[in-house]
């Protein structure tokens, strides 16, 4: 008997790399799917906390596809390892501080790295030709796979038939007459396939995956780098940056307004980490202040606050302040009016 070929398919948890993997699949090839955590996806977390995305399902994409495709999933953290890609990005940012061509080299290398230690074949891609402007360029497919390692072991099979034959096509363990040619932005071909194959429910498919793409939440690492006078992060860093409404009044800090009763409990969970407050005499919001506020910046932090209550057309609001050492301080402030924070406050 032969034996079986097998593949690892990267799942971002979106249509293309669901697609990528079926196509595989249906010409007999064993296909396991891997995911790297990067702590930067926009799906998950996000989704479950704010109240504007209830409609959308409370799920891990990448779990989900692997359940529709029922193929195992290998879930992996690269949270340390990442940093070096984000912050030393050797081809540089997209349009935000997406270092797009540099995270595909590095997954691809990684998932190389994988199918070398397990036993596998070759590594599968969603990637379109055209589709992404800084990574799936024509003339840098080929650079992903050359610095990556992976060479021709690298099957694209949405856009195979595009592209310079690989070993699997050439040692026949797919057949490139089924592979695809799909090229440019449009969508309309995944969902024609999507379609042929009974896919109904899936990720939006023209939708990003990664919050580094997002010109306000990278607005908001670029300010804590800044502030902090070093590039670096932690995972708590990356989720508290999702959410609330960021105001910087000066370096020394800035506050975190939740927006929702769904942010406010997220950021509950911080209250032991940062100085936190809210207003006693009206309802509002959940704040918590980040860096070293002093007496002044508390008291303005305060009066920020309360223009985000119910009590912001008061002539006067109390706020309860929450001190890191355990004690608590009452204030009387007069919230700010609208036009009264400046623009440039806001992150």
């Amino acid at each position: 008997m032969s034996q079986q070929i097998k593949a690892i398919a990267l799942i971002s948890g979106g249509l293309d790399s669901m697609l990528a993997a079926k196509t595989v699949m249906a010409q007999g090839v064993h296909v396991e799917g891997i995911n790297f955590f990067t702590g930067f996806c926009v799906e998950g977390h996000t989704h479950a906390i704010k109240k504007k995305d209830k409609a959308k399902p409370k799920r891990n994409n990448s779990l989900w596809v692997a359940e529709q495709l029922g193929m195992k999933l290998h879930i992996v953290d690269i949270i340390e390892e990442y940093k070096d890609v984000l912050i030393n990005p050797k081809h540089g940012y997209g349009a935000n501080m997406n270092p797009c061509l540099d995270c595909k080299i590095f997954m691809v290398n990684k998932a190389k790295q994988w199918i070398q230690e397990n036993g596998f074949d070759f590594i599968i891609t969603g990637e379109v030709i055209g589709q992404r402007p800084m990574s799936q360029r024509k003339e840098t497919m080929p650079v992903v796979a050359r610095e990556s390692g992976a060479n021709d072991l690298l099957l694209r099979p949405l856009c195979a038939q595009n592209l310079p034959i690989t070993k699997p096509e050439r040692e026949g363990w797919v057949n490139r007459e089924l592979l695809h040619d799909f090229s440019g932005r449009s969508r309309k071909p995944q969902m024609a396939l999507a379609e042929k194959f009974n896919f109904e429910d899936y990720a939006q498919p023209a939708g990003g995956c990664c919050f580094l793409t997002d010109e306000a939440y990278s607005k908001k690492l670029v300010d804590l780098w800044e502030t902090r006078g070093e590039k670096d992060y932690d995972l708590d860093d990356v989720m508290l940056l999702k959410v609330g409404r960021h105001i910087r009044p000066n370096s020394r800090f800035k506050i975190m307004v939740a927006r929702e009763d769904g942010e406010a409990r997220f950021m509950s969970g911080y209250k032991k980490t940062f100085i936190n407050m809210n207003c006693s005499s009206h309802r509002g919001p959940l704040a918590l202040l980040v860096g070293e506020p002093n007496e002044d910046d508390i008291k303005l932090a305060a009066r920020i606050l309360a223009r985000y209550g119910q009590g912001r057309a008061e002539a006067q609001v109390d706020v309860e302040v929450r001190l890191l050492n355990g004690k608590s301080l009452q204030l009387a402030v007069q919230p700010f009016l609208a036009d009264d924070i400046p623009p440039a406050w806001f992150i």
